[in-house]
């Protein structure tokens, strides 16, 4: 970094933000990007200016769901992560996106989270590079947090469904109620919640970020008003618990 750089990045709001949020003298208690911005662009000064959080090891997003007249997850609500920054993650760091997204349901949601690890295989019914991935990112899992509600290789609807958990997984601890979904790479997650949000019409919040050290949350360049709204009002409720 050089001064000359310095000075022209301060220009951009996005980096000036940051330092808003960084500055404890300032009034800023979180950071709304993305409408007009990448998620790179909204990222990359949110890890330069601010860095992660002290108990987390990996930075990444997810999308809050509220499906209207849903019977599963939470009254219809769920958390899908990663949903729109780890592109393959390993399953080390998917056990670390477990974790921190079990953190933000009961953040915003209020309610224990109960967390399936996700696959198109449960509990070994096909075998693949993919699905050993989510076997032992379940194992790290269970090891890190044994109190977390959390199973794993689990289809979807073995996952989410109460009668089909009780044939595909019977003895689940999940009983088919899981409300934080962890599918296995970027392209899984990001085209299941674009999916669940135009076919089920549901409000899709997000991506919303967790390991940063201060609240910051991204928005798809194709949101609303109401979901730009939407995200603000999280965000509030992501800096009042900090």
């Amino acid at each position: 970094m050089t001064i000359e750089k310095a000075q022209e990045l301060v220009n951009d709001p996005v980096y000036y933000g940051m330092l808003m949020l960084k500055d404890s003298k300032s009034n800023v208690d979180g950071l709304v990007s993305g409408a007009i911005h990448s998620t790179s662009d909204t990222l990359r000064p949110a890890l330069q200016i601010l860095k992660t959080a002290p108990d987390t090891k990996l930075v990444s997003a997810f999308f809050l769901m509220v499906v209207p007249n849903c019977e599963y997850g939470e009254n219809g609500i769920f958390i899908f992560a990663d949903s729109g920054l780890n592109p393959n993650p390993n399953a080390e760091e998917l056990s670390e996106i477990a974790i921190s997204s079990s953190k933000s349901f009961k953040q915003l949601v209020g309610k224990d989270a109960k967390v399936a690890m996700l696959s198109y295989s449960t509990y070994g019914s096909a075998k693949s590079e993919s699905t050993e991935k989510m076997i032992e990112a379940t194992k790290i899992l269970k090891q890190k947090e044994p109190n977390l509600i959390c199973d794993g290789e689990l289809q979807l609807d073995a996952a989410i469904v109460p009668e089909i958990a009780q044939s595909k997984a019977k003895g689940s601890v999940l009983k088919g109620e899981a409300n934080v979904l962890i599918f296995p790479d970027l392209n899984s997650g990001n085209i299941g919640y674009k999916l669940v949000q135009r076919l089920a019409k549901a409000e899709a919040y997000g991506p919303l970020c967790q390991g940063i050290a201060r609240p910051v949350n991204d928005l798809s360049r194709g949101c609303s008003s109401e979901d730009i709204a939407g995200v603000i009002a999280i965000t509030a409720v992501q800096a009042q618990t900090m």
